[in-house]
């Protein structure tokens, strides 16, 4: 349901090609680690969004999405469930075109205000898995 097939190929072929990876931290143990990696090499922009602002994969990072200077197109959430809502709201104030909660993150009144601004969303999915589909 939050995660129908038009919107995943949208987001991932339309939506514009600057990640915001929110809870990228230079931790390769961590999932987000790998997902960025696999986002570069298709192509994307990906920009570390951590509290530690850390390079990742040879990008600046930031510690919050209001702290990005430029556009970001789609906000990929690596964040538990009870904190992803104010991420969703942060990513509609920064003017992305979509969000992205990871698999596991679940928020279906974050889900509801942000398709209700305008963005598409997709809610427990990973980019990582969905992009090599789409060849």
């Amino acid at each position: 349901m939050y995660g129908d097939p038009a919107t995943i190929r949208k987001i991932l072929t339309e939506s514009g090609d600057t990640w915001a990876v929110v809870g990228l931290s230079s931790n390769r143990a961590r999932a987000a680690y790998g997902v960025a990696e696999v986002l570069q090499r298709f192509g994307k922009r990906i920009v570390p969004v951590h509290p530690k602002a850390e390079t990742v994969h040879g990008e600046q990072g930031y510690a919050s999405l209001a702290d990005i200077p430029f556009d970001v197109d789609v906000v990929d959430v690596f964040v538990n469930s009870d904190l992803a809502g104010p991420i969703a709201d942060e990513a509609v104030a920064k003017g992305a075109k979509a969000v992205w909660y990871q698999l596991g993150v679940i928020d279906e009144a974050a889900y509801e205000r942000t398709r209700g601004a305008g963005l598409d969303m997709v809610m427990d999915r990973c980019p990582a898995i969905e992009i090599p589909r789409l060849r």
